[in-house]
């Protein structure tokens, strides 16, 4: 938990470099936020203090002294924030705006436009999720705001609806009214301190629900009528849970709190998908970068029966299960649409592509993973076969949910059973921003819990140095994978051809974000998670001052060299090769 060295230290250098003051004047109860931005256009955000006119002002111009352009929104209810869709920007170009109520309050940010097709600017992007309102105003975070950004994947979890906080006193938020106060508490001030607002008005955001938007693992198509929580509303005999009210309320409360344009699918004839909202977005930033986020939530069948990890006839059986080719976790429309988006990134010689996925693709083993791609096995194979087949270079997945930091290789099978295939390319998973416990401490407990050979109480799991708690933490999820033909934790020994700098394939035990810089010359990417002592709420609200001057530190750091593309032979001159495999692949 709370390192008290780690404490002092860290508010020794927050007092001397004065990092807990934000960036941008902020009067506006949740500041301002811009997002879905592209190289000519942005949505930008704010929730006034009263109801009335919101007046949006942008310009190039830092001062708003001249070529300043502006648009006016009306807003009834003033727990419904403003949006405005702004068009007609320069590509590559920084902007910056301001909101200002009818009261007079504002709140000022900036964002770039991503740049132009063709250029070489290097790509800069920060990437977290999983954050409860109790937790807030987690520290852990702080330091994004400053890194100049060129855009914020918030990947999913962005709230939990589910768990009760100080927003309601249910612990089930169910009206767009109760949504809305779980949105506005994770982006208010609490304890002096804003850096959720702070790091939206810093760049551009690019936002993804997982399952806590509306409640804890739901499958957007199973029925209503299999899910109780769903009876909200009552909805009628045969509705898919992303028909329901509670559905709706959740998502609707998550557009109205982030920077995103409202886009539903067009009917098709495609029960799945049709008129539901269409959150996936694919972004590009020059020759440097493409980012994907695509919906694993809305979409998917019902998630399959747990497997007793103790019984290898239930593991068997269970790994069969997911290899059932009609189940989905992302629906063939959204599926394809990734596929093309990926392929077409390729042929136009963009070097990286990252995919962002609310959920791991990466296997960890039959222990929670019906809700992982791990239970979708024949769409996951699908993909990554995709990408393999096609030969799609330097694919990065990023994934939350897990609350702490993963890093694999993949592979995948043509069935279950079969053997394993390098897919060329890997994932981490990153956050949480703040969730008691990470995923550290709770393996271990339950690892103890369930008598696994070799584990230790919590207690002596506490006790150890953290990397000592890394190392224990990647056994115990060692031991779950590669008894099924899954590649242990890490790069090292892979096809990737990564060198690691700090820390350790894994960061489990803390609460940040993960940092991943392209270098315009080189194109190699720099993967950095950033990381505070996680500590709960009940530390937070004893001594409120030791946990806000908590500063992010490198927990993990590594670097991957670009694998040269069509758009990319001429800067790098030579082919990368990969290191050594460690095992003989298919």
């Amino acid at each position: 938990m709370i390192s008290m060295r780690l404490v002092s230290r860290a508010s020794a250098i927050a007092a001397l470099a004065g990092l807990s003051l934000p960036l941008f004047a902020q009067t506006l109860p949740n500041g301002v936020a811009a997002g879905d931005t592209t190289q000519t256009s942005s949505v930008l955000w704010a929730r006034p203090a009263v109801a009335g006119d919101v007046t949006f002002e942008y310009s190039t111009d830092e001062s708003f002294s001249s070529g300043v352009l502006s648009s006016s929104v009306n807003v009834a209810d003033a727990t419904v924030p403003a949006k405005a869709q702004v068009s007609g920007l320069a590509a590559g170009t920084r902007y910056y705006y301001r909101a200002t109520d009818a009261s007079g309050n504002r709140s000022t940010g900036t964002f770039k436009t991503n740049a132009a097709a063709g250029s070489r600017t290097g790509f800069h992007m920060g990437v977290t999720g999983d954050w409860r309102g109790e937790i807030a105003p987690y520290p852990a975070i702080r330091n994004m705001a400053a890194k100049k950004l060129d855009v914020f994947v918030a990947l999913g979890d962005t709230i939990y609806g589910d768990v009760k906080s100080n927003a309601i006193a249910a612990s089930q938020a169910q009206s767009i009214e109760e949504y809305r106060a779980k949105h506005n508490e994770v982006y208010s001030s609490r304890f002096g301190l804003n850096t959720l607002a702070d790091l939206r008005a810093s760049t551009s955001t690019l936002a993804m629900i997982d399952d806590h938007e509306v409640t804890n693992d739901f499958a957007g198509y199973d029925l209503a009528s299999n899910d109780s929580r769903f009876s909200y509303g009552n909805p009628a005999a045969g509705t898919r849970i992303n028909k329901t009210d509670l559905y709706k309320n959740g998502i609707q409360a998550f557009r109205e709190y982030n920077p995103t344009a409202n886009e539903n699918y067009a009917a098709i004839g495609d029960d799945r998908t049709d008129g539901v909202a269409k959150l996936a977005r694919t972004r590009t930033f020059g020759q440097d970068a493409a980012v994907f986020t695509f919906d694993a939530r809305s979409f998917r069948d019902k998630e399959l029966p747990a497997a007793n990890p103790l019984d290898q006839a239930s593991v068997g059986a269970y790994l069969v299960q997911a290899f059932d080719p009609s189940r989905t976790m992302t629906s063939k429309r959204q599926l394809n649409d990734l596929k093309a988006d990926l392929l077409s990134a390729q042929q136009n010689g963009v070097t990286w592509k990252f995919v962002n996925s609310p959920e791991p693709i990466q296997n960890l083993g039959v222990v929670g993973a019906s809700d992982r791609f791990e239970g979708y096995a024949a769409e996951r194979t699908e993909l990554l076969s995709f990408i393999k087949n096609n030969n799609i270079q330097n694919v990065v997945f990023i994934s939350a949910d897990i609350h702490g930091t993963l890093v694999n290789n993949l592979t995948y099978q043509n069935g279950p059973f079969q053997p394993q295939i390098d897919a060329g390319c890997f994932e981490i998973t990153t956050g949480s921003v703040g969730y008691d416990a990470p995923f550290g401490p709770t393996v271990a407990g339950l690892a103890f819990q369930l008598g696994l050979p070799g584990a230790i109480s919590p207690a002596v799991y506490a006790s150890l140095s953290p990397a000592q708690q890394e190392g224990y933490v990647q056994t115990l999820v060692n031991a779950q994978i590669t008894p099924l033909g899954y590649n242990p934790i890490g790069l090292q020994g892979s096809s990737i051809p990564a060198t690691l700098l700090q820390g350790s394939y894994s960061a489990t035990n803390t609460y940040g974000w993960t940092e991943f810089d392209v270098n315009k010359d080189t194109l190699a990417l720099t993967v950095t998670t950033w990381g505070v002592p996680y500590y709960t709420e009940a530390q937070l609200l004893a001594n409120p001052d030791l946990i806000t001057a908590l500063q992010p530190q490198i927990v993990s750091q590594f670097v991957v060299q670009a694998v040269p593309t069509p758009g990319a032979l001429g800067l790098l001159g030579v082919t990368v090769l990969g290191a050594s495999r460690r095992r003989r692949l298919a």
